[in-house]
């Protein structure tokens, strides 16, 4: 995390303050922006079937991807064909769109595409141009599109939003990029149709649910775990997780956080020798072709509360996506 990433959470000092000029102007731009998307003067195309977006108003990681997942099994389970586009961030490929496959590597397509593909064996399309992205879906006979991101891409119609709010970070010092971490105002709350924390204690929130350890080589089931050993993330809030592996009975003789989205390389973990190591499910798949016997993921599974089950239900029958539930 940079420094003025760890500024965004503390009170605002003087960078926050040499900074506020900046965060002026991408107010001003973003604002003029949106609003002539809804004035009609810029035009938002509309994909062929509905879009539901799963979203927040600022950077670094909020815990989009369990929810997106948790969304995309629970539309799949009431008898839809769901499809998830995203930006891919973190990848580069050769060519856009990008049908992400189980031979697509996170290179190409960016961490969290590559683990929804694995975890859900849906459809997956990464690109830059979300409205070229979501016209390569219409082959495919998709019955609902989740935008994994996108709140802000106004050019994208959409039919429901979903905000996805960290409990504990919230939203920082409250300022907008770069003097804090906010993508828009919290002003914008009121449009969401859905508000979700990840965490915490709001009614209208989702719980992670740890699941077994499992090896980082193969993804299968570890038989055994080491009780100690090095926890690896780069992720947005890896407090979390190594509170999660201290809740397992993991003493951690080290922690060691990158950027979001970082691309491991086998020579990053040459300081661990043959001791355990314990990383995220995102993490793991970018780990998984130099991955040594010991090192094992956590998978986590969102558990929404009855309340945004509810609220979600509503908004389906409301638009049209789902009837009788």
């Amino acid at each position: 995390m940079s420094v003025i990433e760890k500024s965004w959470y503390k009170k605002p000092g003087l960078l926050s303050i040499l900074l506020l000029p900046l965060s002026v102007l991408f107010w001003f731009i973003s604002t003029l922006r949106a609003l002539f998307y809804k004035l009609n003067i810029l035009k938002a195309f509309k994909a062929h079937v509905p879009v539901i977006v799963v979203g927040n108003i600022s950077v670094g990681g909020n815990g989009k991807t369990p929810f997106v997942i948790w969304l995309a099994e629970y539309l799949q389970q009431q008898g839809l064909k769901v499809a998830v586009i995203s930006r891919g961030y973190g990848g580069e490929s050769d060519s856009y769109p990008l049908l992400v496959t189980e031979q697509t590597s996170t290179t190409q397509a960016g961490d969290e595409p590559v683990l929804i593909q694995r975890r859900l064996g849906c459809v997956v399309i990464v690109g830059p141009n979300r409205q070229a992205s979501i016209k390569a879906l219409e082959p495919h006979g998709i019955d609902v599109i989740i935008s994994d991101d996108g709140m802000q891409h106004y050019k994208m119609a959409r039919d429901i939003e979903c905000c996805i709010v960290d409990s504990e970070r919230q939203f920082g010092n409250g300022l907008l990029m770069p003097a804090g971490p906010l993508r828009e105002t919290k002003a914008r709350l009121k449009s969401v149709d859905l508000v979700i924390e990840n965490g915490g204690n709001a009614q209208s929130r989702y719980d992670l649910a740890s699941s077994p350890f499992r090896t980082v080589s193969d993804s299968k089931l570890a038989n055994s775990v080491q009780d100690k050993g090095h926890a690896v993330s780069a992720i947005g809030n890896p407090k979390r997780f190594e509170n999660s592996l201290e809740q397992q009975g993991i003493k951690l003789l080290s922690t060691h956080h990158f950027r979001d989205h970082y691309a491991y390389q086998a020579n990053d973990f040459n300081d661990f020798a043959d001791d355990a190591v314990f990383m995220t499910e995102k993490d793991a798949v970018k780990c998984f072709s130099f991955a040594k016997p010991n090192w094992y993921y956590l998978p986590v599974d969102a558990k929404p509360t009855p309340a945004v089950i509810d609220k979600l239900n509503l908004l389906l029958k409301q638009k049209g996506i789902l009837n009788g539930l």
